[in-house]
């Protein structure tokens, strides 16, 4: 097993044959765990792992498929859906933490985080959902969509299952003025859309497979939905939304949360879909304060 590494360095977990990216921070206090959303990785922590880590064991991980972590074909010995990934975060708990562990995701590591909660309690003493995924192209909520996302949303999946269509696709997402112009719309604050996070979000493109769990993840539409799972959360549990998020709605995000579940829902005004790196000062403290309460 890989010690604990620097901020700035990675480390390496072998997770059922397959190397797994992470880094880790601090050597005392209460163990935390970061999830990074989809297409994003270890680097999108960069502004909360060195505050968290001065009172926590501070990990962040990348999930099989993204960052630095390996990226298997789907379909021999891995799916990429929300068990999948909630297995990996409940053994690296066990494996590497090797103690019960606080969860902080964003938008799809928020589901993950609830999953690996539900599978395995005993190993997760708390749950902080940051602008967490609504899943609104799930099939079982394809009904309330208006008619043409409702009839749309699939052939597009379907169309993009052809494997020249897909990886052409993939390609002309993958370049860097339409990176930023995406994240231009998921970020208020346009300042903090910098060369440094497009060149995080962009680098693990370049890996064999990428275009693959990309083409894969779009294709999702089933699985564990989060008003599934919060209401089986047996841990503490937050929420903290962007305001300004417009793929994840706050008016929608206060109506999931209002479950006994969720002990407290932490407006974050004038911030977008990833509020730890838009707004990591306004964050910060919030989990700060929230990790030492419990």
């Amino acid at each position: 097993m890989t010690s604990i590494a620097t901020p700035t360095a990675n480390a390496t977990w072998m997770w059922r044959g397959h190397q797994i990216n992470y880094r880790a921070d601090g050597s005392t206090g209460a163990a935390v765990l970061l999830i990074h959303g989809f297409g994003a990785s270890v680097g999108h922590w960069r502004k909360n792992m060195p505050v968290l880590a001065e009172n926590c064991r501070c990990y962040a991980i990348d999930l099989i498929g993204f960052g630095a972590s390996a990226k298997p074909q789907a379909g021999t010995d891995v799916e990429y859906t929300f068990e999948t990934w909630g297995e990996l975060v409940v053994d690296f708990c066990r494996e590497v933490i090797g103690t019960s562990t606080i969860l902080v995701g964003n938008s799809i590591g928020c589901i993950v985080a609830l999953q690996a909660a539900v599978t395995a309690p005993e190993l997760v003493s708390g749950v902080a959902l940051l602008n967490c995924s609504l899943r609104l192209l799930h099939d079982r909520k394809r009904a309330e969509m208006p008619w043409y996302r409702r009839w749309g949303t699939p052939v597009l999946q379907s169309i993009l299952t052809v494997p020249a269509i897909g990886h052409f696709f993939f390609d002309r997402l993958a370049q860097r003025k339409v990176v930023r112009n995406i994240l231009l719309q998921a970020y208020h604050r346009p300042e903090a859309v910098t060369d440094e996070l497009i060149d995080i979000l962009m680098a693990p493109a370049a890996d064999p497979g990428a275009a693959n769990v990309f083409l894969k993840f779009t294709a999702y539409s089933w699985g564990p939905l989060p008003e599934d799972l919060l209401p089986q959360l047996t841990c503490p549990a937050i929420a903290i939304w962007g305001a300004a998020d417009p793929w994840e709605p706050i008016a929608l995000g206060r109506e999931l949360m209002n479950v006994p579940s969720i002990d407290e829902f932490f407006e974050i005004p004038a911030v977008g879909h990833c509020p730890q790196d838009e707004a990591p000062e306004l964050v910060n403290p919030i989990l700060q304060r929230w990790i030492a309460a419990l």
